[in-house]
């Protein structure tokens, strides 16, 4: 297990944590040219308990690298057009909206660790299951992860490792990294069952019940805490109850029905007949970030970074997380990357982290609150999602679109200017996921700039007649491709665009080459190495 690269390294990156994270990072890795070694404690694919499905931006990004065919071929419904969302106990409707911000994808698990599995080792990553990292240690050339495999415990090396190993990452600990924030009381209990023979269900979603009558559809609030049921599909239900309880919750022994059972009847007052399950899972929320994603040689992402107290989001926040971080890594290991680029992962994904928290936190506030005061304030704030801005406005926070990386400044990451246009003004898409645009080409020819990044490259694309803007990235030709094209409605004259779809820079349109050559050159220096 030692010694297997040309450098004396078993890899360029260890990756600590086999699920939806870390496998999304180790197929990026090798799209970013270096060599990943995933080390999963678990005997086999498909251990993360909640992977069943997926949401948020993480979508468009998995299109964007010509992936989403593989999730919508096993998906339980192909169209990731969603109708609506829970929002902290409320609902988020979606179907008034043209083109929402907020997508997904219902999966059966483990379709999501599998599909990445699959995707990760056609490009050439190595997968271990059955191997736990008990010890980590780093200098200044390389890390050393003491591991425990079917063969006993040895030692493997590597440039960098990273922790995508969950909420209580022992890489976050062995690093030194403080994990602050709070644990909420309430225990959620959740299921999704197949539907009791005995059962009824009307056109509106409500249940019939045997001896009882109806039982509603949605979140039932009470004095013993909150029910919530809801279809999943024909003959299947998705049933929650959420209770205050005192001490630790039992993350240990798996949940049963009998147990869920017993929850319905303190908090419904109902004996619920409930079929076969197909999924239980019993948390609590907890509202936590890494004080830093890095400490030297070792980097966190996904809950290992961050935990958030909402369902449905987390695992779309970490894959973001790991194509943010893939081709950093990259380059560093390469001997490319510029100085600071490696630390603007922390100040990026932290950033898109705490956007994250507080929408969720808010979930909290709404959730909880169990007086007059709080049942104002959800029906106000169900009254406002009636509009179209704020529903839109919301549902962007949710799935990530919101987010807009800060420019590059004092501290952590790149230096100052990049991405600053005329006047001094940055452009509106600079630091936000670039927007797919249909691309003509000089021979009729169409694309998109969702086919440009499946390979993952930086683009500069170039939309209008600017040849001083291709004569400025001559000295990068090697690293950035240049795309020539026209669209209609052109948000710019170019768009610098980095391999995880993120626009670093762009040229306001009539932007004179006075001020865009020189703003691109820095961009594409402070990004991409100099020229």
């Amino acid at each position: 297990m030692q010694g297997n690269g040309s450098d004396g390294m078993d890899a360029d990156v260890i990756v600590v944590g086999g699920g939806p994270v870390g496998l999304m990072l180790a197929g990026e890795l090798r799209l970013a040219g270096v060599r990943p070694l995933v080390l999963e404690r678990h005997a086999e694919v498909g251990h993360s308990p909640n992977a069943n499905g997926l949401g948020g931006q993480i979508v468009e990004l998995l299109r964007y690298r010509g992936l989403l065919h593989r999730f919508a071929a096993v998906a339980l419904d192909p169209d990731p057009e969603i109708p609506g969302y829970p929002f902290g106990g409320m609902h988020l409707d979606l179907s008034r909206l043209s083109d929402p911000p907020l997508k997904g994808l219902r999966l059966q698990h483990p379709s999501v660790d599998r599909l990445l599995a699959e995707r990760a080792v056609e490009l050439g990553a190595e997968i271990r299951h059955g191997h736990r990292v008990v010890g980590v240690e780093q200098d200044d050339h390389a890390v050393t992860a003491r591991v425990e495999g079917p063969d006993g415990t040895r030692s493997v090396t590597a440039r960098f490792l990273v922790g995508c190993d969950g909420a209580h990452s022992r890489v976050r600990g062995m690093a030194g990294i403080a994990f602050p924030g709070v644990t909420y009381p309430d225990v959620h209990r959740l299921a999704e069952v197949a539907l009791h023979p005995s059962v009824t269900v009307h056109e509106n979603g409500d249940l019939d019940v045997p001896g009882h009558g109806s039982v509603e559809a949605g979140f039932t609030r009470g004095e013993h805490g909150v029910f919530a049921m809801g279809s999943t599909g024909p003959g299947s239900l998705m049933v929650q109850t959420i209770e205050d309880e005192e001490g630790p919750a039992d993350d240990e022994s798996p949940m049963t029905m009998a147990e869920l059972g017993a929850s319905i009847r303190r908090v419904r007052g109902v004996d619920l007949p409930l079929g076969e399950p197909r999924r239980l899972s019993r948390y609590r929320h907890e509202a936590r970030q890494a004080e830093t994603y890095r400490a030297g040689r070792v980097l966190l992402a996904g809950d290992a970074a961050h935990v958030l107290p909402a369902t449905g989001i987390a695992r779309s926040v970490g894959m973001l997380d790991a194509v943010n971080l893939a081709w950093k890594l990259g380059a560093e290991v390469r001997g490319r990357a510029p100085a600071g680029l490696l630390d603007s992962y922390h100040r990026e994904r932290r950033h898109a982290g705490a956007r994250a928290m507080l929408q969720s936190q808010a979930q909290v506030a709404l959730r909880r609150g169990l007086d007059g005061a709080a049942d104002a304030l959800r029906e106000l704030f169900q009254e406002l999602l009636q509009d179209e801005a704020p529903s839109r406005r919301l549902a962007a926070m949710v799935s990530g679109s919101d987010v807009r990386y800060p420019p590059p400044g004092p501290g952590p990451g790149p230096g100052p200017g990049v991405g600053v246009g005329e006047g001094g003004r940055r452009h509106e898409l600079a630091g936000r996921f670039v927007p797919d645009l249909v691309l003509r080409g000089a021979d009729g020819t169409t694309t998109s700039v969702a086919e440009l990044l499946r390979r993952a490259r930086p683009v500069l694309l170039v939309l209008a007649d600017r040849p001083e803007l291709h004569d400025a990235v001559a000295g990068w030709r090697g690293r950035v491709e240049v795309h020539a094209a026209t669209t209609d409605d052109r948000p710019a004259d170019a768009l610098l665009v980095r391999p995880d779809a993120h626009v670093a820079w762009a040229a306001a349109v009539g932007e004179p080459g006075t001020t865009a050559v020189p703003t691109l050159r820095e961009s594409l220096a402070t990004w991409f190495g100099a020229g």
